[in-house]
């Protein structure tokens, strides 16, 4: 048997919000009191060194009680992710008021709780549809990565006078010039012409 962990928090640190009623709810709940962890911080700051000890301190088989849902995340996609990775932990979840109460014991605590892993699959699924959409639109425009084009006029004539030399190293020049080997070709060959889209670069800027 697992043990029963709490976890509090107010947003504001001045002392104006108090704890009690959450942890009188944790307590009626049969939290210890040595086990509940506390944060005087808005729901919107990452660094909550409460909460970052509370979940450090869980264990397979424990179960992580909160008073509201929403004082566990700092929004959707981050109370989604923590659901999702208590669940992966073999961590139970309880919520014991709201609009929402959750226990992981129950048969609908446990569809809640399998609801919560699949908002999470989602949202890494369009996170990824996203980066691949992403990468392949950049590519089109004739961008590495997704990022904006690095070459710069200047960066051009550098690699210009330096690729019509002999003996210079290319790896040394992209170092230099801040580029990969792949957007220096792009731009200039290796005999020093300029590209098209070296071309259209300088004309842009000029």
């Amino acid at each position: 048997m697992g043990e029963l962990i709490g976890y509090v928090r107010v947003s504001k640190a001045d002392g104006s919000q108090v704890l009690d009623l959450q942890k009188d709810a944790l307590l009626s709940a049969g939290v210890s009191p040595q086990l509940i962890y506390e944060d005087y911080a808005s729901g919107k700051r990452d660094d909550r060194s409460g909460l970052e000890a509370c979940m450090k301190a869980l264990r397979s088989g424990d179960t992580l009680a909160v008073w509201k849902l929403d004082r566990l995340g700092r929004d959707l996609r981050h109370l989604v992710t923590t659901v999702d990775d208590l669940s992966k932990r073999g961590v139970g979840f309880r919520v014991l008021s709201g609009q929402a109460p959750i226990d992981t014991s129950t048969a609908q605590g446990k569809l809640m709780f399998g609801i919560f892993a699949s908002l999470a699959e989602f949202e890494r699924e369009l996170i990824r549809e996203r980066t691949i959409a992403g990468l392949q639109s950049a590519r089109a425009r004739g961008r590495v990565g997704g990022r904006k084009a690095t070459m710069t006029p200047a960066k051009i004539r550098l690699a210009q006078a330096a690729m019509g030399k002999s003996g210079t190293v290319v790896a040394d020049l992209c170092k230099e010039i801040g580029v990969s080997r792949q957007t220096l070709y792009r731009h200039v060959a290796p005999d020093g012409a300029l590209r098209e889209s070296a071309i259209a670069i300088i004309r842009a800027r000029s």
